[in-house]
């Protein structure tokens, strides 16, 4: 391989990683801001959940549009407007004092969001092959789990200064707004030279057609149906961890708020980890590693909830196993997008995925919340993790005996 153009691969990886890094501060941020936001306008969590609820769906709606979007535009241009418009939105709902209000403008940010992840995924696979395609997005996942550990550690920082709520919301977005003018001025959406992941469809695919085609596709239908629940299993620990920890009188035991960040970091550890071996240990059966993955997230969510919540050091571990076995899968989730598709629908492919996968978080926050209202206790939704993860391992295992 020509040396220049392997440096140009690493380029478009690490600057499509270091936009998609800071990504999350505009969106993980709501669940840190949650209880101050709840005790401030006198709202229950079930509102709140609802509130969640607003931004998955627009994400969710956003990534069924976007994705197909990114096959057809600039992903360099999508990511970046995205970005913008998500640091205006976050800004302004920190000005807001109506739950309706923030509803609305959080289901906004939730569709400006979702102009970043399929378009940079398409971007990636134009410039990296199949054969090294699972290391690729294994580090673009990453860069995602590690966005959630820069937004835990910027919320965690700023609330142990004191801030309040509405600090989560003005002030982490400023790195976004830096790193997506990085990723403008030097991404470039493929390749000058054609290669075989840089291939397009003819001009006569329409739009239509391109749903049509993965609709038809009865695996990959069953896969994204696994991958909705693993996003409600992860989800439900990234928003309701930390709702959960605050709850038990933080300022008195600030290593509270330390245990919740070792979930994302072990979410970008398993993201990294998860990609490599589908190619190496697993040689590309990702279906096998997503149900691996998914079966022991389930046996660990069982076992948080039957630990004793006082002892620091064993629920940081869990905390630590669940973000890698919970979010490691995905990095094998978004490679089965042009493995069953192929290159020319990746964004479309992937976009309908995150849509599935939203979808499902989206209905799942609601219903965590009003769990914690109904049990009194947020411990609950570690049984109702379990439950999803068990679903996601059986959805993509029988794609295994799916012909075609």
């Amino acid at each position: 391989m020509d040396k220049k153009f392997r440096v140009q691969q690493w380029t478009m990886l690490l600057i499509t990683m270091f936009c998609y890094l800071f990504f999350y501060t505009g969106r993980h941020n709501f669940g840190w801001a949650a209880k101050g936001m709840a005790a401030d306008l006198h709202i229950p969590y079930t509102t709140i959940g609802w509130i969640s609820f607003s931004m998955l769906l627009g994400y969710s709606i956003g990534q069924l549009i976007n994705g197909n979007l990114a096959d057809r535009l600039s992903a360099r241009l999508m990511v970046s407007v995205g970005a913008y418009l998500s640091i205006l939105t976050n800004i302004t709902i920190s000005f807001s004092n109506s739950a309706v209000m923030i509803m609305l403008l959080w289901a906004l940010n939730g569709y400006f969001q979702s102009m970043a992840w399929a378009p940079g995924a398409k971007l990636i696979n134009n410039w990296w092959s199949e054969k090294e395609r699972g290391k690729a997005f294994g580090f673009y996942t990453m860069a995602a789990g590690l966005s959630s550990v820069v937004t835990y550690l910027l919320s965690i920082i700023l609330l142990q200064q004191g801030y309040e709520w509405r600090m989560l919301f003005r002030l982490p977005v400023l790195l976004l707004l830096i790193s997506a003018t990085a990723f403008l001025i030097i991404a470039r959406d493929k390749p000058s030279v054609k290669t075989d992941s840089s291939a397009s469809l003819a001009p006569s695919i329409t739009w239509v057609e391109r749903y049509r085609m993965v609709l038809k596709n009865k695996k990959f239908m069953v896969t994204s149906l696994g991958f909705g629940f693993e996003s409600m299993a992860r989800y439900g620990l990234i928003f309701w961890v930390p709702v959960h920890y605050l709850g038990n009188n933080w300022k008195d035991n600030p290593g509270n708020l330390w245990v919740t960040f070792l979930l994302p970091v072990g979410m970008a550890a398993g993201a990294l980890t998860f990609g490599m071996l589908s190619d190496s240990l697993f040689k590309k059966d990702r279906i096998k590693a997503i149900a691996f993955g998914m079966l022991v997230s389930a046996v660990i969510a069982i076992l948080i909830y039957i630990s004793p919540a006082h002892n620091l050091w064993l629920g940081g571990g869990l905390m630590l196993l669940a973000g890698f076995f919970v979010y490691g899968p995905q990095a094998c989730f978004w490679p089965l997008s042009p493995d069953l598709l192929g290159s020319n629908l990746t964004g479309t492919g992937i976009g309908f995925m995150n849509m599935i996968g939203y979808l499902f978080a989206a209905f799942g926050e609601p219903l965590l919340g009003y769990a914690i209202d109904v049990t009194g206790s947020s411990n609950s939704i570690f049984i109702v993790i379990a439950v999803l993860c068990l679903l996601s391992c059986l959805s993509v295992w029988t794609v295994r005996s799916m012909k075609g």
